[in-house]
């Protein structure tokens, strides 16, 4: 058997004779997707001596079209069928190399094997063989790059002497893996090439141990560098959050001062405008705080199933990944504990404030009340005073008119005192007018409660 071979190549197919379906119950539409995709095998059967290099390019959903376009350039390039239009995943042979391609939510990876012996780990990677003028049209932007040698058991292990030659960074760090069945070494370190470097002894592997091992080691250093990605953006935040922590200390200060509806509602605008600030730098992180947590407990169960043996004198894997993004990762949580504190700060402090305005205003509200109620009491003493004057005078234009009408009946013959009828008829005349006035008065007020 070949050093490198697809597991579908292993899976014989039964040769029972197809048989009818036993239930007639409508299946869920994408129950055999589903199934698929829990039954996929996420890794190569790999056999040592084998050289591997592993490409991490970020790149948006909408260049998916582009990536399976070039795959298929390249199968034609070497006489093998491309991958179909809906496919997130593919693995061909191309004689001097096998090629892995998979495409995730927002970044995809390039696994380049070489199943052949070597001398020097790392003097030819795999990736070499790879044409470099297609390699370069890839879209996105690197994030992780890593080559990784699997040495055959018939190799005598290498001295502490040689791993540092390999590694060339003075630091080596490595534990034995998979219940001491091979012996893993790294450095952690970007090497001239522009890769880190992963060196693998097998001891006792069993076949299938090789391809989950090797799957292991590229998860995390994968998950490790995606863990990572929200530190730049939060020691950016770290000095913005301070500064609105202080903002906010202040504006909290100054509304015990506050002595008009005014300044309120300024203060107000202030901690609206802070609050908004606030938000946005929760809306742009928090989507990369979460997906890195998600990547780190990742990265955490795929050490734990490494099943780490301690070397003397090196430091172990776990011990390292962990104590480095570890501190990393404490940092994102710190800024996103404080930024979902000063959100919630924010909002009790704009409650308060609101709170305080509406008192203000409703306090308001009720002096213009009062002050339109003793405006209309005002009104209505004046209203009442002008129907007493109304009285009066209509009472002295009815006593004028009688008058005249006592004069036109002196003039006619009648034999009449005008003077002595006319101071007789006075009180008579103001009293009418007076009932009068106040009947219409007690009419209209009554017909203004029904209404």
């Amino acid at each position: 058997m070949d050093s490198l071979t697809p597991l579908s190549s292993l899976i014989t197919e039964s040769q029972d004779p197809p048989q009818e379906k036993l239930l007639t119950i409508p299946e869920y539409s994408q129950r055999q997707e589903l199934h698929n995709e829990l039954n996929s095998v996420a890794y190569e059967l790999l056999a040592p001596p084998v050289q591997l290099s592993h490409l991490v390019l970020m790149s948006e959903r909408h260049w998916v079209d582009q990536e399976r376009k070039l795959i298929g350039e390249l199968c034609v390039r070497y006489g093998i069928a491309p991958p179909n239009t809906h496919e997130n995943d593919f693995s061909a042979d191309f004689g001097e190399f096998r090629l892995r391609w998979e495409r995730h939510t927002e970044y995809s990876t390039y696994t380049v094997y070489r199943a052949k012996p070597f001398v020097t780990p790392f003097e030819h990677p795999a990736i070499e063989y790879v044409p470099q003028e297609w390699l370069v049209r890839l879209p996105g932007e690197l994030l992780v790059a890593t080559h990784i040698a699997l040495e055959d058991r018939s190799r005598p292990k290498r001295s502490l002497h040689e791993l540092s030659i390999l590694f060339a960074s003075g630091t080596v760090i490595g534990s034995k893996v998979a219940g001491g069945a091979a012996s893993v070494w790294s450095d952690n370190q970007i090497h001239h090439d522009n890769f880190g470097r992963i060196l693998i002894h097998d001891e006792n592997l069993r076949s299938r141990q090789v391809g989950r091992l090797v799957q292991r080691l590229l998860e995390i250093e994968t998950y490790r560098m995606l863990a990572m990605l929200p530190l730049p953006v939060t020691r950016e935040i770290i000095p913005q959050l301070a500064r609105a922590d202080q903002r906010l200390a202040t504006l909290i200060a100054d509304n015990v001062e506050l002595t008009s509806i005014e300044d309120e509602q300024r203060l107000l605008d202030e901690l609206t405008r802070l609050a908004a600030e606030t938000e946005r730098l929760s809306a742009q992180t928090s989507h990369r705080f979460n997906a890195s947590r998600a990547y780190y407990d990742i990265v955490k169960l795929r050490i734990t199933e490494l099943r780490e043996e301690r070397i003397e004198g090196l430091q172990m894997l776990q011990e390292f990944m962990i104590q480095r993004l570890s501190s990393a990762m404490g940092t994102c949580e710190l800024v996103h504990t404080k930024l979902e504190t000063l959100s919630m700060r924010l909002g009790r402090a704009s409650a308060l404030l609101r709170t305080r305005v509406d008192l203000s205003m409703e306090a308001q509200i009720r002096d213009l009340l009062k002050s339109m109620d003793h405006r209309a009491h005002v009104q209505l003493r004046m209203q009442e005073t002008v129907e007493g004057l109304s009285v009066v005078v209509l009472s002295y234009y009815l006593l004028g008119i009688l008058g005249y009408g006592l004069k036109a009946l002196q003039a006619a013959g009648h034999d009449i005192n005008v003077e002595l009828l006319t101071g007789i008829a006075i009180p008579i005349v103001v009293l009418s007018v007076f009932f009068v006035v106040s009947g219409l008065r007690h009419v209209i007020r009554k017909l203004h409660r029904d209404e």
